[in-house]
C-alpha cells in the first residue's frame, strides 16, 4: 500500500546506501528496492513525476492496518498511456480488526 508525497518532503533517514534503483518501459519512474530483503519502499512517479509513492510498511509510525478501506487501482492501464485523466479504481480492500486480535 502507498501514500503520495512531494518530492522535497521524504527523507530517506536509514538505509539509503542499500537501495536499489529499478526503471522500466519510458524510465521516467524511479522504483526503489532494498537491495538486501527485496522489500519496495518508494519510486517517483511516472504519473505525477513531482511526487513520490512510498510503502506505508517503511515508514515508522505507520501500518497498513491503519487504513480500514482502501481504494484499488485497475493497474494494467497507465493514466499516461491512455486518455483517463486518473487511476481506474477496480475495488476496494477493507480491513476489519478480529476483536481477539484486539484484547
Amino acid at each position: 500500500m502507498t501514500v503520495s508525497a512531494n518530492l522535497d518532503d521524504i527523507e530517506v533517514v536509514q538505509g539509503a546506501e542499500a537501495l536499489t534503483l529499478y526503471q522500466f518501459h519510458t524510465g521516467e519512474a524511479k522504483h526503489y528496492f532494498c537491495s538486501r530483503c527485496g522489500i519496495y519502499t518508494f519510486h517517483k512517479r511516472r504519473s505525477s513525476p513531482n511526487q513520490y509513492g512510498v510503502n506505508v510498511a517503511c515508514i515508522e509510525g505507520m501500518s497498513p492496518f491503519d487504513f480500514p478501506e482502501v481504494p484499488v487501482s485497475e493497474g494494467r492501464l497507465h493514466p499516461k498511456d491512455s486518455n483517463q485523466r486518473g487511476p481506474v479504481i477496480a475495488g476496494w480492500i477493507r480491513y476489519q480488526p478480529n476483536s481477539e486480535a484486539d484484547k
